[in-house]
């Protein structure tokens, strides 16, 4: 699955592990051939040293991107494709007519079953008038989107509301307002239409913020700096901070997972950005004094689970589950899904902090931090959530191409606690609620959800170990 930075655009970068033989004049046979995806509506041709992959619904048929080249093979027979900058995805196959599929930086694989030959529509060029556009927009989200249910949206109804609002002569502005519109009430942020740069439309619960643009930021950047007494040190384009606090305490922020190397950085340098970090700041005698660590991700854009598992394996010594996913697999049925996978957080062999932590989060953290959020719950001690209830958006985002050259993106992944507890829509809640960058406390220069997590960090350590059970999510 693609990363979630807040856009619908499908990322590639570096494969998740190195490849452990060179690559070879001829593929494999054992992954030639036609694959269809266990979910996501995918059609994958492998032929040779290229990979076609194509976006596929009951009505359409359209190339996901550029084919991509065989990098190399490991030596149980997994085929790695990508493009001049790395890796893409891998595909291995399990048997004769099963094989798995990882795509970089997802933290679980998808399961591939092979076809005997690709849907007639592919062979056809596809029309990109606003009418075809429409139903191609409309038919992806019918069969892959996973909370209609829980968003209480009719998409049937939506359907037949907008469609005799389009014809041949619908021009952009009034098609791009008419499929913003469709999908405005599903409040996600994971669902986007994308016309141009100038034109992007990005979903949100309703009375919420987003931690995008420009004006907000500095302003909380300018509070923070301020509880701290000073600029904290900063690692990966300014997005991890640390700074020490009185009364051996720490303070961790995390704005952002992914990015860490710069716009064209790779995810492997990515990894080597945080790992640096990481190193830095949980080193042995640092982890000997610490009373207590604050960690906020109250302003954070999302990235890269795989990086939040990073950050979390630092944070524990023992393996314990993070959060299950799976996705939705039948167009006719948004309730079925695929196989579940169960996403682990593994100590890692770094040093590691086992104390209690205070956990900042608001509405503001979307996506991957929520999914990092997710992730900390499982942890012992638990963390202590302090300030607002996440966003409520944590699947990835499916990139998808529509046949006039727009883009979108939709949820269609199901993440849940290793109770089974869903938070899409509603957010994480914390254990104790508090104002997070309000106008209020934004001009008074207050923050008061760092003040409690210091205060919450400050008692005697048996008041720590244990939090209270959070509020029910409405």
């Amino acid at each position: 699955m693609n990363m979630k930075i807040m856009t619908p655009v499908t990322a590639a970068v570096l494969l998740t592990a190195a490849l452990a033989a060179p690559a070879e004049a001829e593929a494999p046979r054992g992954v030639d051939g036609l694959w269809k995806t266990g979910g996501y509506g995918l059609v994958l041709s492998v032929q040779g040293d290229t990979l076609k992959w194509y976006e596929v619904t009951r009505i359409s048929c359209l190339p996901a991107g550029d084919p991509l080249r065989r990098l190399g093979r490991a030596a149980d027979g997994t085929v790695t494709f990508g493009t001049a900058k790395g890796p893409v995805l891998t595909v291995r196959a399990e048997g004769r007519d099963r094989g798995l599929a990882h795509v970089t930086g997802d933290v679980a694989d998808k399961d591939l079953t092979r076809i005997g030959r690709l849907p007639e529509r592919c062979a056809r060029p596809a029309r990109e008038d606003p009418v075809t556009t429409f139903d191609v927009f409309w038919r992806t989200l019918q069969e892959n989107y996973v909370s209609f249910a829980a968003k209480h949206v009719d998409w049937r109804a939506v359907r037949d509301r907008y469609r005799p609002r389009v014809n041949a002569r619908t021009g952009d502005d009034r098609l791009f307002t008419i499929m913003t519109d469709m999908i405005r009430p599903l409040g996600d942020p994971h669902t986007s239409v994308m016309r141009d740069e100038r034109h992007f439309f990005l979903g949100r619960r309703p009375g919420t913020r987003l931690p995008v643009g420009d004006d907000l930021k500095p302003r909380i950047d300018k509070v923070v700096a301020a509880e701290l007494g000073g600029p904290a040190r900063t690692w990966g384009e300014g997005q991890l901070a640390y700074a020490d606090l009185p009364g051996g305490l720490g303070y961790l922020r995390i704005t952002g997972f992914g990015g860490y190397a710069g716009e064209s950085g790779t995810l492997e340098e990515d990894r080597a950005e945080l790992d640096r970090m990481l190193d830095e700041v949980f080193t042995p005698s640092r982890i000997r004094d610490l009373r207590g660590l604050v960690v906020d991700v109250r302003y954070n854009t999302g990235g890269y689970d795989d990086l939040g598992l990073r950050v979390a394996s630092r944070l524990t010594d023992r393996p314990y589950v993070a959060y299950t996913k799976s996705a939705r697999d039948d167009a006719d049925d948004p309730a079925h899904r695929g196989r579940t996978r169960s996403v682990t957080v593994r100590p890692s062999r770094a040093p590691v902090y086992r104390g209690p932590i205070a956990f900042l989060t608001s509405d503001m953290t979307v996506s991957a931090g929520e999914t990092f959020t997710m992730a900390m719950m499982g942890r012992t001690p638990e963390p202590r959530r302090i300030g607002g209830a996440t966003q409520g958006a944590f699947s990835d985002i499916l990139g998808r191409h529509l046949p006039n050259g727009w883009r979108f993106g939709l949820s269609n992944e199901d993440y849940r606690a290793p109770g089974g507890r869903s938070y899409e829509g509603v957010g994480i809640p914390p254990h104790e609620r508090t104002p997070v960058f309000t106008e209020d406390e934004l001009a008074a220069g207050r923050d008061s959800a760092f003040d409690q997590a210091v205060a919450w960090l400050s008692r005697p350590l048996s008041a720590t170990a244990s939090p209270a059970s959070p509020p029910r999510s409405r």
